[in-house]
């Protein structure tokens, strides 16, 4: 089966998943810990900090099987249910031909063209303009559209967004992301659980003879909450890092697919902005084409700008960026009529090159046009 988009990106993303499964239960295990730190200084009070490690070690591994039990069963539900989850939270549902014979061709013929096995798929009755993949293996993988995207976007601009998703479950992007999202949620899981035993314990517990040092449960709480505070932040910065690069590949692979870079660039900038899904928690907006939920730092967005996606296929594609695009309403035909920006079709009232850009090809003559200087 031929491969498309970055073809080494393919075996990475394998790779990543194994990496990602072990980080799982090593994250697990370091929260494991900590909250047996908690428990202790709950039950012993003041007691000296190596005493405390000491206890805390051998709960450690008494807890062992228990946590890796309970992680897999949390796994094993998000494997069989992640969808109906999902689908729950989205409002989404699948379609037949019959149903959406528009948006069914265009993802069928796009499959047929690489001979790729056919995602379900699923529409969402959202005003907001987002897609996004799902599922772990062949007989899961569905693409949902939101209906705002379908009665928004032509239909060379609903091919690049089906082929920016088909390419995120060829490349394996898909399989990673449901990893990821379970990391988080095993994380947040057991954070939540060790600080609520903490806050509703009672402090003190016994004590130690009154010959032994005392002093650790202070430092014993910082130590526990520092590395609650590690797992958690490395479970999200190893998962919007990896959603940021995927979005890069997934836009070529969608270029390479329907050879229209242009079509991916218009269909950025219509979504742009435009595709929050109010009723859908972080991740699932993690998983769509564009997240307009942005971090308290740029490090915790789980997407790149559009601009900057939009930069990568004008240099590395050929394509050209419009700039921010209006939507108009469809026509009776069900197709959507774009008006063309202020200042002509290409916007900002410059005229396109005599000829195209081609990937690759540097300008020769300055002097114009929204992409810079123009071919002659």
């Amino acid at each position: 089966m031929a491969a498309y988009g970055l073809y080494t990106h393919i075996q990475s993303n394998k790779r990543r998943s194994v990496a990602l499964l072990i980080g799982l239960f090593f994250l697990i295990y370091v929260l494991v810990f900590a909250g047996a730190l908690v428990a202790e200084v709950l039950i012993l009070g003041d007691a000296p900090l190596d005493y405390l490690v000491r206890a805390a070690a051998y709960d450690f591994v008494k807890a062992l099987p228990f946590a890796t039990a309970g992680t897999i069963i949390w796994i094993a539900i998000a494997y069989k249910f992640h969808q109906s989850m999902i689908d729950a939270v989205t409002g989404a549902s699948e379609v037949s031909r019959a149903e959406e014979p528009r948006l069914y061709n265009l993802l069928e013929n796009l499959c047929i063209s690489r001979g790729i096995t056919m995602p379900k798929l699923r529409i969402a009755d959202d005003d907001a303009l987002n897609a996004f993949a799902t599922g772990l293996n062949e007989k899961q993988y569905s693409i949902t559209v939101t209906r705002g995207l379908i009665n928004s976007l032509k239909d060379a601009e609903i091919e690049a967004v089906l082929g920016h998703e088909l390419t995120h479950i060829r490349n394996g992007d898909v399989r990673m992301l449901v990893i990821a999202v379970v990391i988080a949620g095993v994380i947040s899981f057991f954070g939540e659980l060790i600080f609520r035993i903490f806050f509703q314990g009672s402090w003190g517990g016994r004590s130690r003879s009154s010959g032994e040092k005392k002093g650790g449960a202070g430092l014993a709480i910082v130590i526990a909450v520092v590395l609650i505070a590690v797992a958690w932040l490395l479970s999200i910065v190893i998962r919007f890092a990896l959603s940021r690069q995927r979005e890069f590949l997934a836009d070529a692979g969608s270029v390479e697919l329907t050879k229209n870079p242009d079509a991916m660039i218009s269909a950025l900038r219509k979504i742009e902005n435009r595709g929050e899904l109010h009723a859908a928690n972080s991740a699932v907006m993690e998983m769509c084409i564009d997240n307009p939920r942005e971090g308290f730092a740029d490090i915790f967005a789980t997407h790149p700008p559009v601009d900057k996606r939009v930069e990568a296929l004008v240099t590395f594609a050929g394509g050209h960026d419009p700039g921010l695009l209006a939507l108009s309403a469809p026509d009776d035909g069900g197709q959507v009529v774009n008006d063309p920006p202020a200042g002509g079709p290409w916007g900002g009232g410059a005229e396109p090159a005599d000829k195209p850009f081609l990937p690759g090809q540097p300008p020769v003559d300055p002097g114009g046009g929204p992409w810079g200087p123009r071919q002659r």
